[in-house]
């Protein structure tokens, strides 16, 4: 399994969010590309890179912060928030991602979505599809679509779509567990590989979730505070 570390911008700064919730903020790093180098240098080769500006106003504002990680490290970057146009996917490539994470335009504009997917290839665009209660959830977590998780998945498995990197809201730094077993569901559906995120707390944590089937796993808060190793990680990748 892989493990992916995990960066959320905010104004150019390195935070962490509790359950989506912007008013509840933890500054980590106010220099982004310095934690990135860290963790590369650690043995980190996976980078899931969050623009919570651009997840909250529907378009990209911390593309910088992407050039200046893509430029310093080799890290692989996945890049997600604000991307609802052709110049947004066109504009985060240009910065240095290795692939998009798409999740509002998924629910809105599935066409949209599977233009893409033939355009750029499976490979390049992951499916965000993050969930409160199994209903999923867009527009950098304020709004419910009132979708099933599972059938979400599932009608987009059929399409294309390869990889889904999917998370537990309600789990969302609060360092409380996984949800093991709806994602254990989830890697069930066939072709897809699915990348869970959301409530892990320990490495513990992500060894139920290598058992339960899931191609990647993202921890953000638990590796920030130490919680879960740099060794640890090692030794599960």
């Amino acid at each position: 399994m892989r493990i992916i570390a995990a960066i959320d911008i905010i104004e150019g700064q390195c935070v962490r969010l509790t359950q989506g919730d912007f008013s509840r903020k933890t500054l980590y790093r106010a220099d982004p590309v310095e934690l990135a180098r860290e963790m590369e240098d650690n043995g980190i080769r996976y980078l899931h890179l969050v623009d919570l500006d651009g997840a909250r106003t529907g378009s990209i504002k911390n593309h910088r912060v992407l050039e200046g990680i893509a430029s310093a490290t080799g890290l692989k970057i996945d890049f997600s928030g604000g991307i609802r146009t052709e110049e947004d996917i066109l504009l985060a490539f240009s910065s240095g991602a290795a692939q998009v994470t798409i999740g509002s335009i998924a629910v809105h504009r599935p066409d949209l979505l599977r233009q893409w997917l033939g355009q750029y290839g499976p490979d390049k665009i992951i499916l965000g599809a993050d969930f409160r209660e199994r209903k999923v959830a867009t527009g950098g977590w304020q709004e419910t679509s009132g979708r099933d998780i599972a059938d979400f998945l599932r009608e987009y498995s059929l399409t294309g779509v390869r990889y889904a990197l999917c998370t537990d809201i309600s789990k969302d730094g609060m360092l409380t567990g996984v949800s093991a077993d709806i994602y254990r569901e989830l890697t069930s559906l066939e072709g897809l590989a699915v990348i869970a995120s959301g409530g892990i707390a320990d490495a513990t944590d992500l060894m139920k979730l290598r058992d339960a089937g899931c191609e990647g796993a993202v921890t953000g808060k638990a590796l920030l505070e130490g919680r879960i190793t740099y060794n640890e990680i090692a030794e599960l990748c």
